[in-house]
């Protein structure tokens, strides 16, 4: 019988199972190293290989706290249910808000979470809790998720950041970071353009002295690391020497590069062009990519401003899952909602919803999920959760266990340590395929 695992050309005779046996995977860093093998993986079958193991993430932040009502778990006609309808989705017996339409044929590639509990209702601790997946200590700088997952997901020879972050300076929040694994893992925080500023080489500096001046700054600190060498001289090292590869990487950032029906696909809003850029980035090989949509902070006037954001979030996220599925990307891609909270289930005086961390949803879709699962259940009016609660923490195990990282992994902050998930959370396995 014929090896299927070879793709019929003569000039690949290397089969992706060889390659990605466990002794060629232990020695990709010498691999690496020598350009003569480097050119194999211009080699269509390895690089197909290479593309669909590459995992990431793209995080679409809700900043300031949707509310779980008008989007993945609505009560229609409670007292608490508000004004908009449930409707119909592509999974028989699963309905949600009506203001989700394009999403509501997308959910047999997306998994429902309506059962955190996450007993932090404030904007400051909610967003580091659900940043972080645990909560603050004073003596530990905890890493956030896009951090854990650089980390994790990651490759040393990468020419693209390992963590993006396309942030509204609307929201005015906590923006998270690499906490003690140090500032090879911190994010490339876009906060006034959607293209990194001063990654472009200045046109009155030649190539050839920038060159020289990169040399000069790494024997410079080399010298220093000899001498007094520590984990935070590393990692900043580390940092610079990644620059040149980074600066290539302008053009990821720049939407005018995707032709105007890709753009139109996508939307004119600034958060549905930055969906498009987590598309590329992803492509690319970016392990994370934050993209934030705010303000969802609606004390007045909550059903007005979930109007205009939900279809908003809608809009961009069906692009995205559509386009990442048509690419063979969303297999290996991860596209979570979150937020620091949800919202009140009583409307008050303002026709507002409050900060409510006690009941609310989020979603998972793509790589690792278990599409068209509902997990847990709010009681009829979303008061407090009956069925499947989940901490922060357990939803970061799930996240985890859904890109093949171990949950149960440990690093190490001087001799203490650190869980990767907080003490005594797991993964919920009902939602990951």
């Amino acid at each position: 019988m014929a090896n299927t695992s070879f793709c019929g050309s003569p000039d690949h005779g290397v089969t992706r199972r060889s390659f990605l046996s466990v002794p060629a995977i232990a020695g990709v860093t010498a691999f690496a190293a020598n350009m003569r093998i480097m050119d194999a993986l211009k080699n269509p079958c390895l690089a197909g290989e290479l593309k669909r193991q590459q995992k990431s993430v793209i995080l679409l932040w809700l900043g300031g706290g949707a509310s779980q009502f008008e989007t993945w778990d609505p009560k229609p006609g409670r007292l608490t249910g508000g004004p908009f309808r449930s409707i119909a989705t592509d999974i028989p017996s699963v309905q949600i808000s009506e203001l989700m339409p394009k999403m509501a044929q997308r959910l047999k590639t997306t998994a429902i979470i309506r059962s955190l509990n996450t007993r932090n209702a404030d904007h400051g601790g909610g967003t580091r809790l659900m940043e972080t997946g645990r909560a603050m200590e004073a003596a530990i700088d905890y890493p956030d998720l896009g951090a854990l997952i650089a980390r994790e997901l990651g490759r040393a020879d990468s020419q693209v950041p390992d963590y993006v972050s396309m942030y509204s300076e609307t929201e005015g929040r906590h923006k998270g970071g690499a906490g003690f694994l140090g500032a090879r893992y911190a994010p490339t925080f876009l906060t006034e353009s959607m293209i990194p500023p001063n990654i472009r080489r200045q046109e009155s500096l030649a190539d050839v002295d920038h060159q020289e001046r990169a040399d000069l700054q790494k024997l410079l600190a080399k010298r220093f690391a000899d001498k007094r060498y520590n984990a935070s001289v590393a990692s900043h090292g580390m940092a610079y020497e990644r620059v040149r590869g980074i600066m290539a990487s302008e053009k990821l950032f720049d939407i005018n590069q995707e032709p105007q029906i890709a753009r139109d696909f996508y939307g004119p809003t600034q958060f549905q062009e930055q969906c498009l850029i987590a598309r590329r980035l992803v492509e690319a090989g970016v392990p994370f990519v934050k993209v934030a949509r705010a303000w969802w902070d609606s004390h007045g006037q909550n059903f007005e401003t979930h109007l205009e954001l939900c279809a908003d979030l809608d809009q961009g996220m069906s692009a995205l899952l559509d386009d990442l599925k048509q690419r063979g990307l969303l297999d290996s891609t991860l596209v979570i909602t979150l937020a620091e909270f949800g919202r009140t289930p009583n409307i008050n005086a303002s026709l507002g919803r409050d900060h409510f961390a006690s009941a609310w949803s989020c979603t998972l879709s793509g790589c690792g999920v278990k599409g068209g699962a509902v997990y847990g259940k709010t009681d009829a009016d979303g008061h407090k959760v009956e069925d499947g609660e989940m901490k922060s923490g357990d939803l970061f195990a799930t996240i985890f266990a859904a890109l093949g990282i171990d949950y149960k992994k440990e690093y190490h902050v001087g001799a203490r340590p650190i869980p990767i998930v907080d003490f005594g959370c797991k993964p919920v396995t009902e939602i990951l395929a």
